[in-house]
C-alpha cells in the first residue's frame, strides 16, 4: 500500500493552539507544520494537501502538486488572492463551533447596543448613577446581509432573543421564520433595518459595499433615531472613512467592528478613540483548531474513498 500523502499546515493562528491541536491529529500521515523552523527548507513537492490561513506567499510555488487546499476559516479571500493558486478544489471550513462563535458575537453586539452598555460604562467611570430609557429587542429590526450558514444561524438566535430579523443575500434564501430579500430588493431591506449586520463574503461585488450611500438608506425609526452597523464578515466589504464620517454626522448611531480594511488596525486609527464603537481583533468566529483538523481529516477521508468533497468554493463567485 502506498504511503499516505503528508499534510502541510500553514496557519497564522496562535502557534501554541496549533501545536496542541496537532497532537493526535492526522495520526496516519506526516504533518509539515510550516510554523516549525525545521520545515523552512523542506521539499514540498509531491504533497497532496495544505491547510492554510494567510499562508506564506511562496506556498504554492513550494508545493506544486497539491490536490486540495483547505481554508482555516469560513472566509477564503485570503487564499484566492495568493500568487500561484493551483486549479484544485478549495474547501472552506464549516463547523458547528465556528458558526456558534459568530452567532454569539453578533448577539452580544446587538445586546450591548440595545442595552446601551457603552453609555453605562461612561457613567460608571464618572461614578454617576443614572437610568436610561430602556428599549427592548422587539423594538429593533436587525437586518443581516449575508444569509449563508453563519447568517441563518445568527438570524435564528436573534429571533429567540426577541429581535425582529430580516435577511438579504445576492440570491434570495428561504429561511423558516425569517423574512428575506434578495438581489435588487436591497433598498427595501435597508429601509427596514435598525441594526445592520454584515456577514458577507468578500467578492468584487461586495468590496466597499458598506459605505455612506448604503448607510443613508437605513431605517431612522429605531429606538436611537439612527442605525447601528455591525460587521463580522470581511474588512474589505466596508469603507472605513465612510463609517467614521457617518458616525461623526449622526447618520450612524454606533458600530461594532471585528474586521478592518488593513489588519492589524493601525495604532493611529480614529476607531481606537471612538466612544460609540466596539472593536474586536478579527476573533468573532475564531476557528477551533481541533475542529478544523477533524474537518480536514473527514474531507481527505471522503476524497480518498471516492466520495465528493464538501463545502467546495466557487472561485468565480468567491465563496
Amino acid at each position: 500500500m502506498p504511503a499516505k500523502s503528508p499534510v502541510i499546515v500553514d496557519l497564522k493562528f496562535i502557534p501554541e493552539e496549533v501545536e496542541t491541536a496537532l497532537k493526535g491529529a492526522f495520526p496516519d500521515r506526516e504533518v509539515i507544520n510550516r510554523a516549525d523552523a525545521v520545515h523552512d527548507n523542506r521539499d514540498l513537492s509531491g504533497v497532496d494537501y495544505a491547510v492554510v490561513w494567510k499562508s506564506a506567499p511562496d506556498l504554492f510555488d513550494r508545493a506544486p502538486d497539491l490536490k486540495v487546499v483547505f481554508s482555516g476559516g469560513a472566509g477564503v479571500d485570503h487564499v484566492l488572492t495568493l500568487p500561484g493558486l493551483p486549479e484544485v478544489p478549495l474547501v472552506r471550513f464549516v463547523d458547528r463551533s465556528l458558526t456558534t462563535r459568530m452567532s454569539e458575537w453578533v448577539v452580544m453586539q446587538c445586546l450591548m447596543h440595545l442595552r446601551q452598555h457603552r453609555t453605562y460604562e461612561a457613567l460608571a467611570a464618572k461614578r454617576e448613577w443614572r437610568d436610561l430609557s430602556q428599549p427592548e429587542a422587539a423594538d429593533v429590526t436587525v437586518g443581516i446581509m449575508g444569509m449563508g450558514v453563519l447568517g441563518q444561524d445568527a438570524a435564528r438566535k436573534l429571533s429567540v432573543m426577541g429581535f425582529k430579523v430580516v435577511g438579504w443575500s445576492r440570491g434570495k434564501k428561504a429561511v423558516d421564520g425569517i423574512e428575506t430579500y434578495g438581489g435588487d430588493e436591497l433598498d427595501a431591506f435597508l429601509a427596514r433595518t435598525d441594526f445592520l449586520v454584515g456577514l458577507l463574503p468578500l467578492t468584487p461585488e461586495t468590496q466597499g459595499i458598506f459605505n455612506a450611500g448604503l448607510f443613508a438608506k437605513l431605517s431612522r425609526n429605531g429606538p436611537f433615531g439612527a442605525p447601528v452597523f455591525i460587521n463580522g464578515g470581511r474588512g474589505g466589504s466596508q469603507n472605513e472613512a465612510d463609517i467614521l464620517s457617518s458616525l461623526d454626522a449622526g447618520i450612524l448611531h454606533a458600530a461594532s467592528l471585528d474586521v478592518f480594511e488593513q489588519e492589524p488596525l493601525s495604532p493611529d486609527s480614529r476607531f481606537w478613540q471612538m466612544p460609540n464603537v466596539y472593536m474586536t481583533p478579527h476573533v468573532a468566529a475564531s476557528s477551533d483548531v481541533k475542529a478544523l483538523f477533524r474537518h480536514v481529516e473527514q474531507q481527505i477521508s471522503r476524497l480518498e474513498s471516492g466520495q465528493p468533497l464538501q463545502h467546495v468554493v466557487d472561485k468565480l463567485a468567491g465563496y
